[in-house]
């Protein structure tokens, strides 16, 4: 009995060290998802980030992004990486009005949002009708 337990434990042992070793090595591949599926990824993602998270982590996150930009201002330089997180047109092509914002400074997650592009970058993200 004692020699039947003790396998047991060395095997959820070596599950629980492969399982760690998996969560900290994956990283995602939103790339290969279709664009529908994308959308809800990056959805359920970016509404999990931290303000101040690394743009590393977000990349490894959620791969790269569908738009970028970079922009200077008075704080420093900006950088912009849009996801796709909603559909508008089926034309085959994602624009901004179809992306959220992830706004960084410095390599470090400043903001995200509609709302949160227009007070960094000084523009409205979307023209008014």
């Amino acid at each position: 009995m004692a020699k039947a337990l003790k396998i047991v434990l060395a095997g959820f042992a070596v599950y629980a060290v492969v399982a760690f070793a998996i969560l900290q090595t994956y990283t995602a591949n939103p790339e290969s998802l279709s664009w529908q599926e994308r959308e809800i990824f990056n959805r359920k993602y970016i509404s999990r980030l931290e303000l101040g998270e690394r743009k590393e982590s977000v990349l490894r996150l959620l791969g790269p992004p569908d738009i970028s930009e970079a922009h200077e201002s008075d704080q420093g330089d900006i950088l912009v990486l849009f996801y796709r997180t909603q559909h508008v047109r089926s034309d085959g092509m994602t624009t901004r009005d179809e992306t959220t914002p992830l706004i960084f400074r410095e390599d470090r997650l400043l903001a995200w949002g509609e709302s949160a592009y227009t007070r960094h970058v000084g523009e409205p993200l979307r023209p008014t009708p």
